[in-house]
């Protein structure tokens, strides 16, 4: 039987994870391997489901507990259920829940580099992006677009950030990720060469004047490449660039020098997929 808790009490500790902890703060909490993160929405909280995450407890509407939230709440066995209306929600939260519905889950424990690239042929490097909406877009696009696994440096976007988890569609779940490295101390170089090791070719995805085209043949005749995708704004470092087997570039028109990198991104995983 679910067990279903009225809220009647915003102080109360069982809401601390929903609302008045922060992402470093659930992530950390107590020790690593017991950290938190918040799953929002029913389709990303089934996804995580799938993929073995614990559920802690789950905060939602009273309306969607007969509702759109049914199955997920017959699935958590007996988490406590958390509800109120809308307006009591946003109050405890300080936003709108996206369907209604939030879940705590318990972290999974992430592979190593080396386990998550052993079979893999084409592989995403996200250094430093930390915008929670590119992150998400960038693992959907992943997810779509064939790549094989995401590996994300030490200065990056948790990719289980509520909101990059929501707008990946949970596709976060589906591709298999880990950090390349725990510190800055271990990107760039050491984490190249680890990749490099492995027997991938990097391509850092930067505009200069050693640039190839994204269509360029021996791109494609890669057995294993990562595809190193940088930081919105500035890009990818010197060092990274410098140090990646090749630089490549999506040609433009209009005038316009860059995409976006989530929408970069998308571009470059199509194209450089294996056939």
């Amino acid at each position: 039987m679910p067990n279903i808790i009225e809220i009647t009490d915003l102080s109360s500790p069982g809401l601390d994870v929903f609302a008045r902890l922060t992402e470093a703060q659930l992530r950390n909490r107590l020790e690593p391997e017991k950290g938190i993160f918040i799953a929002e929405s029913p389709k990303v909280i089934a996804r995580a489901l799938d993929a073995g995450c614990e559920p802690k407890a789950l905060l939602m509407e009273r309306k969607h507990i007969e509702g759109q939230a049914g199955e997920i709440i017959a699935r958590c066995g007996e988490v406590p259920v958390y509800t109120a209306d809308r307006a009591v929600l946003a109050g405890l939260t300080g936003y709108e829940l996206t369907r209604g519905v939030l879940c705590a889950m318990g972290r999974p424990r992430l592979p190593s580099v080396e386990a998550l690239c052993a079979d893999a042929r084409r592989v995403a490097v996200l250094e430093g992006i930390v915008d929670p909406t590119n992150i998400g877009a960038i693992f959907r696009s992943a997810a779509a677009l064939h790549m094989d696994a995401v590996l994300v440096t030490p200065t990056c976007c948790d990719p289980l950030y509520r909101r990059a988890a929501r707008v990946s569609m949970g596709t976060v779940f589906q591709v298999p990720w880990t950090r390349i490295g725990e510190d800055h101390t271990q990107w760039p170089q050491p984490g190249l060469r680890r990749l490099q090791k492995l027997g991938f070719k990097t391509a850092a995805m930067a505009l200069s004047d050693r640039s190839v085209s994204i269509d360029d043949p021996r791109l494609m005749a890669e057995e294993k490449l990562a595809i190193v995708l940088g930081t919105e704004g500035d890009g990818l470092a010197q060092t990274t660039i410098a140090d990646c087997d090749y630089t490549v570039k999506i040609p433009m028109s209009h005038g316009v020098d860059s995409l976006n990198v989530a929408a970069a991104s998308a571009v470059a995983f199509w194209q450089l997929r294996t056939i």
